[in-house]
């Protein structure tokens, strides 16, 4: 980052409303110093946990190194770009980063209905690259929506599709990432549309996806309860084609589409599950059961190009209560159901 001198001449600058962003010199010893001292003292008081960094590529990424140091913490930075490699590079300054190079494919495989124009195969690629090319794609922030780009919501009004996208944020793997707002079905578009006032909303607790999204997330609480290990162990891709993805991460086969939800119901076969011949597999967020056959084909009812949680039943039985009433009495009502 070039220096330039620190004034602010509001004359000139404070015609328009603008607010002056002078430079520092980030390479200046002093300048790295005085930062250091900064954040060391704002996450000693306040306890703060982790942090977020914007528009990390900005700044000189010698300057990365002491200032994640003297933080202390896990440090998250933002490198607003869909090349892998580019991105990835970031992760010798940062413990993580915002997985843009996922993101990008992730709404391209989903934004439209029927996957006309999305590929899924593009995504599993995706994924493959990401885990080979940054230093531990475990500590990447896995997002759909931000307040930098347009809310997933602007592209489609499918909320199959959206339920599909919020799934794959939360079991796909990385450190999930919702913003506010995509709870409530928010649906601006470029900034600064998608930075709604959330109060507008009052806070809902009610709306179908902020109870999705709880049910999503529970699926993956019972996963790392039952296998703590799961949060370092990237996802492993089972099967794709243009319209369907398949990941094996800890105790839970996730399935996705970009059929959206006028699409057909049918059945798809999966193998390298890792379920055995004549288990049965309960579907967490419908508490519909299967079995897997002889020779390890599991038939997965796709029901309206909705996502889906699979887990085996005694896997189930042993980590949480999800879906046991169904267990017991398979029409049973899904406490999840939304």
């Amino acid at each position: 980052m070039g220096f330039t001198a620190a004034y602010l001449d509001f004359a000139r600058d404070g015609a328009n409303d603008a607010v002056s962003l002078p430079d520092v010199n980030t390479t200046d010893p002093f300048v790295m110093q005085t930062y250091g001292s900064w954040i060391r003292s704002l996450t000693s008081v306040f306890a703060i946990d982790g942090l977020r960094i914007d528009t990390v590529k900005h700044v000189e990424k010698t300057f990365w190194p002491s200032f994640r140091s003297a933080a202390g913490i896990y440090s998250m930075g933002e490198v607003l770009d869909g090349n892998t490699n580019y991105t990835c590079s970031y992760q010798d300054e940062l413990d993580g980063l915002l997985n843009y190079p996922l993101y990008f494919r992730l709404i391209e495989a989903f934004r439209d209905t029927n996957g006309t124009n999305g590929n899924m195969t593009s995504l599993s690629h995706a994924m493959t690259a990401i885990q080979e090319g940054c230093r531990d794609s475990t500590l990447l922030g896995t997002f759909s929506e931000n307040h930098d780009n347009p809310r997933f919501l602007s592209y489609t009004n499918d909320m199959h599709l959206n339920r599909n996208v919020i799934a794959f944020t939360l079991l796909a793997g990385g450190i999930p990432i919702i913003y506010q707002g995509q709870e409530q079905g928010f649906v601006g578009g470029n900034d600064p549309s998608n930075r709604e006032a959330l109060w507008t909303s009052s806070y809902s607790t009610e709306t179908a996806l902020y109870r999705f999204i709880g049910s999503i997330n529970q699926v993956r609480n019972r996963d790392m309860y039952a296998n703590p290990s799961v949060l370092t162990t990237p996802a492993s891709v089972i099967y794709s084609d243009d319209h369907h993805m398949a990941l094996r991460k800890g105790l839970i086969v996730s399935l996705f589409s970009n059929m959206g939800s006028t699409a057909l119901v049918y059945n798809l076969t999966l193998t390298g599950h890792g379920y055995q011949e004549n288990q049965v597999v309960v579907e967490i967020l419908s508490c519909k059961n299967s079995t897997v056959a002889i020779g390890g084909d599991l038939q997965v009812f796709v029901q309206a190009g909705l996502p889906q949680a699979l887990s085996g039943e005694a896997e189930l039985r042993d980590n949480c209560a999800l879906c046991l009433d169904n267990l017991e009495d398979p029409a049973g009502t899904n406490p999840l159901a939304v």
